[in-house]
């Protein structure tokens, strides 16, 4: 097998991690974005009309890989309540940009994130790739926990137009690296979205199971079955020392 001269991450539940009030935090910021805009619906009317929106148009991006964008999520919650609101409008491009502020307070790298990156990147070229619908929230964010300068490579799904699973997306991380997939390793929490994409994208998986060892919650915008377990010839770690040992086996 080819040597190892790349290395992709996942960003959330992988390389970071939401605190447990994230989500709650970022939809009243959301509101009261709205609120500021002259938009005001019923909270609690409008927080399960934008969740069911946002299931449903997840779901939809799940099936044909096509990545969706909380403006949309926010038009149909605010269309369903009887407001003429389309995903274009500027009063929903501001409360995007608020509701998403919330994560740059409420996210922190996974503990020894920085230094296993920073031993890495001297061996190996490193890159990220992101399902993030919102993807200047997700460079503003990458560069606020301090980790936009260990790596090459940046990928988004809210830029490429997919999201993992879809072999594009992962066809991108492999075309930005000039590299055959048997020569990148691929580090993610997701079963279905990262180790299943990278797999049938010939790229080699690795399973991080960090935040499933904790029973954290799923990011925002996740829809895969928490309770899958990839093929048991998956490496899988749980911590970033054990990457490096994981590395050190493959070079023997």
């Amino acid at each position: 097998m080819d040597p190892v001269k790349a290395i992709g991450f996942d960003l959330f539940n992988t390389l970071i991690m939401a605190e447990p009030g994230a989500l709650d935090e970022a939809m009243t910021r959301l509101v009261e974005g709205l609120a500021k805009n002259g938009l005001l619906p019923e909270i609690g009317l409008f927080k399960k009309a934008y969740r069911d929106a946002a299931i449903r148009f997840i779901r939809q991006a799940s099936q044909d890989g096509r990545e969706t964008h909380n403006r949309f999520w926010i038009s149909a919650a605010l269309q369903n309540m009887g407001y003429r609101v389309l995903p274009e409008d500027p009063r929903i491009s501001s409360a995007v940009e608020v509701y998403f502020s919330a994560f740059l307070d409420f996210c922190q790298p996974v503990p020894g994130t920085h230094e296993m990156l920073e031993t890495l990147r001297a061996s190996y070229r490193l890159g990220l790739l992101s399902n993030f619908t919102h993807a200047p929230a997700a460079v503003k964010l990458i560069e606020h926990l301090g980790l936009s300068g260990f790596f090459e490579v940046v990928l988004i799904s809210g830029q490429i137009g997919f999201r993992k699973p879809h072999p594009r997306v992962f066809r991108e991380l492999l075309d930005a690296f000039g590299l055959d997939g048997t020569e990148l390793l691929y580090v993610g929490d997701d079963p279905e979205a990262d180790i299943a994409g990278a797999r049938s994208a010939g790229i080699r998986p690795v399973w991080f199971t960090y935040a499933r060892d904790r029973g954290s919650p799923l990011p925002p915008g996740a829809t895969s079955d928490s309770s899958k377990i990839p093929p048991a010839d998956i490496p899988m770690i749980s911590n970033w020392v054990e990457l490096l040992a994981l590395l050190q086996r493959l070079e023997v």
